[in-house]
């Protein structure tokens, strides 16, 4: 147990030393979400009709919940992609042939590259003020807590598809005909309230429309109910399912022999 606590935490604080000495990842995973929005939340401010927005919700408002989810999957996507990176360079067979368990490697891994998601989606979510967002003390801790189980999810996720293949190319790939379509179908770029029947369902259906459900909850208290936002107790549950299934599901792959 000693062991498999020590490899976890080795691997977390690894994870945190790369990113912290990677500046251009930095920039990469927090400045496209950023940017689109600041662009889409300008572009679609009066193409969209956000319900419940009569005391003055504007676009930019609404899709700020969103561009946090955003940023997390971004960093799940730039922090993933190392195991591949630290396959070809050996580190990861080293790793793998050491006497500590499989499942510990896994977590070290998932949970590091969370963390690393968790600090950028928090960096961003201090400006909410500045967009006009004003959460009080419970919508704070909600927000941060929505972040926390969205990353290990959305990074847990991506440890799968990482560790079961062998190109960038092939991760990228997969990663943008997986996730970003998670993500666009997640209420995120429009008010699930005003979706036809079918999307609606695929919403509901999806993980990643809980936390930014949450994220909702937590920003826009006021409006939230009306765009078809999932409970705040509702959200927090999914998003801890989805946080312990995809923990389970990358601890399960790394644990493959062959």
């Amino acid at each position: 147990m000693r062991l498999a606590w020590l490899t976890a935490a080795t691997l977390w604080r690894r994870e945190l030393t790369r990113f912290a000495r990677d500046r251009a990842r930095v920039i990469g995973a927090l400045a496209p979400p950023i940017v689109f929005w600041f662009l889409i939340g300008s572009g679609l401010g009066d193409a969209v009709r956000v319900p419940g927005a009569a005391g003055g919700l504007t676009y930019l408002q609404y899709f700020y919940a969103g561009t946090l989810e955003l940023i997390v999957l971004f960093t799940s996507v730039f922090s993933t992609i190392s195991i591949i990176e630290d396959r070809r360079e050996g580190f990861l067979q080293a790793v793998l042939v050491a006497p500590a368990p499989r499942l510990a490697v896994a977590a070290g891994k998932v949970l590091g590259a969370a963390t690393v998601g968790l600090l950028q989606g928090l960096s961003f979510l201090v400006f909410a003020p500045a967009a006009g967002l004003h959460p009080g003390a419970e919508g704070w801790a909600l927000a941060a807590l929505a972040l926390t189980l969205s990353s290990i999810g959305l990074t847990g996720l991506g440890f799968c598809i990482a560790w079961l293949l062998d190109s960038t190319q092939g991760f990228h790939a997969v990663m943008n005909l997986f996730l970003i379509p998670m993500w666009m179908l997640s209420g995120a770029l429009f008010p699930a309230a005003g979706a036809p029947g079918w999307l609606k369902t695929v919403i509901a259906l999806n993980p990643v429309s809980y936390g930014v459900s949450a994220l909702q909850r937590a920003l826009l208290p006021a409006h939230a109910a009306a765009s078809g936002a999932a409970a705040a107790p509702l959200s927090l549950a999914v998003l801890a399912a989805f946080a312990a299934a995809a923990l389970a599901a990358a601890g399960a792959v790394a644990s493959r022999r062959d």
